[in-house]
């Protein structure tokens, strides 16, 4: 740096001397062959702007399609609606804050339960309405099996959808209102499908009581995801296909390891191990067994009558064991049935979106790359680790405001790529990891 300084240096000089001031040459910024005049985003609660287990003001202003509607502005882009909570409302639904550590160094979270959106209870909790134009169609929890279920927004549907949805329309479907915003717009980002493994899997592979988490089928989501695919280039938009993470690599399975709480358990007793319940019975946990982050509330816990805290036992054989419920468990078996089925949605969203000539943001491929090796932006080093990692909120699926950046920045290069545009990236370091109390 100092030898450049010094070659550098007459240069300056000169131009010091002659009055005039050097003209440095910035990256321009061009739209290519696309066109960002009117951009609208389709997505579930990662489009949404959902974090830390809630959908509110500030992961809403940090979403992905909001930083990205920012940068189309500096190609030609327009304004970009979004059905933001207002002040005194900015906590939305409510969400997770970390509230300190225990003694052991375990994170403590609280809910965040004022400056709601709430306007009623009753039949279900539904939140303020917002009947202006909307850019951002995230709907927290849909899934692309649900596309196209008149009632979905309606109000004994899902609540996030039901306050965008018209008032005088209520059994609009998700599909007919992208069709409505997609016939003027001009690009499209479209992010759908993880939870049609994501409810199943977070559920440790354990169905509710209707089936509504079930794994959808492969050829159901293929369908649903051409015909979404159809209706947002029908007149001519382009846009981004992103495929689906494979959900065993967040936080939210990662965090609370077997190997860790067998030497906890053993520590007070080595005859003790980890017991699991699975679908084929009562077994010792290995670490092919992923835990659920919600399982560290319950393991070591007692139970009423039961010599074991849950979790512990010594063996099968004569039932000595207080096994963890199936519910907080994501077992070898039940984990192939959620890489199967994501395998199978991306090959529909690849290759749907490469005949229609789309740009394609590889979630799955990203997302893998950031729980190997993390991912560093200027000079910083993000992982997927929770809290300390950065990229993932306090639910341990969802992005922070920086993780959202990384993402936009992604779905940027690869517009880039795919359009010969040049788009600005975002600063991913502009924005916050996991708020510390």
């Amino acid at each position: 740096m100092h030898t450049l300084l010094k070659r550098t240096a007459p240069a300056l000089a000169l131009l010091a001397l002659a009055g005039c001031q050097p003209e440095l040459d910035a990256p321009g910024a061009d739209k290519g062959s696309a066109d960002f005049s009117r951009y609208i985003s389709v997505g579930n609660s990662l489009t949404a702007g959902f974090s830390d287990g809630g959908l509110y003001l500030e992961g809403q202003q940090s979403s992905y399609p909001n930083l990205l509607a920012g940068q189309f502005k500096a190609v030609g882009g327009g304004d970009f609606a979004q059905p933001l909570f207002q002040a005194g409302q900015e906590n939305g639904s409510g969400y997770l804050r970390l509230a300190g550590f225990t003694a052991t160094g375990n994170p403590i979270t609280a809910n965040v339960t004022t400056n709601l959106a709430v306007r009623t209870t009753t039949p279900q909790v539904l939140y303020t309405r917002y009947d202006a134009a909307v850019n951002n169609l995230g709907v927290p929890g849909i899934r692309l099996s649900d596309i196209q279920t008149p009632g979905y927004g309606s109000q004994l549907g899902n609540p996030y959808f039901e306050r965008i949805t018209p008032a005088a329309n209520p059994l609009q479907t998700y599909f007919l209102r992208v069709k409505a915003e997609a016939a003027t717009a001009t690009f499209f980002t479209c992010w759908l499908g993880n939870n049609d493994v994501l409810g199943y899997a977070t559920a440790g592979g354990v169905l509710n009581a209707t089936s509504s988490n079930a794994i959808t089928r492969t050829d159901t989501f293929q369908l649903k995801a051409n015909r979404i695919i159809n209706v947002l280039t029908a007149n001519g938009a382009k846009g981004v296909v992103a495929t689906i993470p494979n959900v065993a690599n967040v936080p939210f399975f990662t965090t609370v390891r077997v190997a860790a709480i067998k030497a906890t358990f053993k520590a007070s007793n080595p005859a003790l191990s980890l017991y699991i319940q699975t679908s084929t019975g009562v077994r010792e946990a290995t670490d092919a067994d992923l835990l659920t982050l919600t399982s560290s509330a319950v393991i070591g816990t007692a139970t009423p009558g039961n010599p074991f805290p849950v979790g512990a036992g010594v063996g099968t054989a004569t039932g000595q064991s207080n096994p963890l419920p199936s519910q907080f468990v994501l077992d070898a078996a039940e984990q192939t049935l959620v890489r199967d089925a994501t395998t199978a949605y991306n090959t529909s969203l690849t290759a749907k979106a490469n005949e229609k000539g789309l740009a394609i943001f590889d979630a799955n491929a990203f997302f893998s790359q950031i729980a190997a090796t993390g991912f560093t932006t200027d000079g910083v080093s993000n992982t997927a680790a929770f809290i300390s990692g950065n990229l993932f909120s306090l639910d341990g699926v969802h992005p922070t405001p920086r993780g959202y950046a990384i993402v936009a920045n992604e779905m940027i290069k690869a517009i880039n790529a795919k359009y010969g545009s040049s788009v600005p990236q975002v600063n991913p370091t502009d924005y916050r990891g996991v708020r510390f109390p």
